[in-house]
C-alpha cells in the first residue's frame, strides 16, 4: 500500500461487504447531494456552449487540441452515446469514494476552487480533496488504464495527453499544498489503489503550464505529435498510423487525413480498427 489511508479504506470496505459496518445517514446525504450536483452538471444547460478558457482540467492537454477547442470547436467529432454516462460514473465514483473516506475515519479537506497566478494570467479549477496537506485527485479508469496507465507515476506521465500531471501540479501550487497523487477506481471490478506522484516536479510542471498559456494566447497552430510507423510481429509494415497520443482526440479527423479501417495486417475475424495515415498500395 502506498498511502496510509488505504488500510482504513480496505478495512471499512471489507467490513461493509460482510455486514459489519454501515454508512451514516449524514454521509449518505453528503454522497446523495454530490451526485445530484453531478446530475445537474451533466444534464443541465446542454444546449449552451461554454466559452473557451484555459483551466486546470485542460491546461495539461496538447496545445494543438487546445487550439481547436479555442478556434474550431464545431469541428470536434460528435461525442458517443456513452460519453455522458462515463462522465457521470466518474462523478459518482468521486462522491461515493469521499463518503467511504468519511466512514473509514480518514480526515480530508473537501473540494475547493483555487486560482493559479501566472502573472498576466490566472488558471482556475477545483481540486477533489486534500489529505495530510497533499492534493489528491479521484479518477475512475477502465481495466486497461487501471493496470497500465495508472501503474505508477512514470507510466501516467509518459504520454499524458489528458493532462493529469499538470492538473495535479496546478492544484498543488495554487493551494499551497504538496502534490499527493491519484485515487484510482477500476470501473470493471471496483478495485482501487493509490498512485503517488512521487517523481513530480511541481515547479517544472508550472513552467510547462506557462508555456502552454503563451502558445495558446499566440494562437499559432502546430501539431504536437508525429505519425508512427506500424509494426506487425516486430517488423515495420511500410504503413504509418496515427500517433497513440492522438487516438482519443476529438479533432483527429480534422487535423489529419485519416484512413479509418480494420487492421490490414490482422487475420482475426474482427480485426481492430486502425487510423492509417499512409498505406502501401497493396493494401488500398
Amino acid at each position: 500500500m502506498k498511502h496510509k489511508a488505504e488500510l482504513a479504506i480496505h478495512q471499512y470496505m471489507a467490513d461493509a461487504a460482510n455486514g459489519k459496518s454501515s454508512m451514516s445517514e449524514d454521509t449518505i446525504q453528503q454522497v446523495g447531494n454530490d451526485i445530484m450536483e453531478a446530475l445537474r452538471k451533466q444534464f443541465g444547460n446542454k444546449n449552451e456552449r461554454s466559452e473557451f478558457s484555459l483551466r486546470m482540467s485542460n491546461i495539461g492537454r496538447p496545445t494543438c487540441q487546445l487550439w481547436f477547442d479555442k478556434n474550431k470547436p464545431e469541428k470536434a467529432l460528435p461525442k458517443g452515446n456513452s460519453f455522458v454516462m462515463n462522465m457521470m460514473l466518474g462523478d459518482i465514483v468521486e462522491a461515493v469514494f469521499k463518503g467511504i473516506l468519511t466512514e473509514a475515519g480518514v480526515q480530508y479537506e473537501n473540494s475547493k476552487q483555487v486560482s493559479l497566478d501566472l502573472g498576466e494570467d490566472n488558471i482556475n479549477g477545483t481540486y477533489d480533496l486534500v489529505i495530510d496537506g497533499a492534493v489528491d485527485d479521484v479518477k475512475s479508469a477502465s481495466d486497461w488504464s487501471y493496470r497500465n496507465k495508472f501503474d505508477s507515476y512514470d507510466t501516467l506521465n509518459d504520454g499524458d495527453s489528458f493532462g493529469y500531471v499538470a492538473q495535479l501540479a496546478g492544484y498543488a501550487k495554487a493551494s499551497g499544498n504538496k502534490a499527493g497523487g491519484w485515487w484510482v477506481v477500476n470501473k470493471a471490478n471496483g478495485d482501487f489503489k493509490y498512485v503517488p506522484a512521487d517523481n513530480i516536479n511541481v515547479d517544472e510542471e508550472v513552467d510547462k503550464i506557462k508555456k502552454t498559456t503563451h502558445i495558446v494566447k499566440s494562437n499559432e497552430f502546430r501539431r504536437c505529435f508525429e505519425p508512427e510507423v506500424e509494426y506487425f510481429r516486430g517488423k515495420p509494415t511500410g504503413n504509418t498510423v496515427l500517433n497513440s497520443a492522438c487516438r482519443f482526440c476529438s479533432y483527429r479527423q480534422e487535423c489529419w487525413d485519416i484512413i479509418e479501417r480494420p487492421s490490414v495486417m490482422s487475420r482475426a475475424k474482427e480485426p481492430k480498427m486502425v487510423s492509417y495515415l499512409t498505406l502501401k498500395e497493396e493494401y488500398l
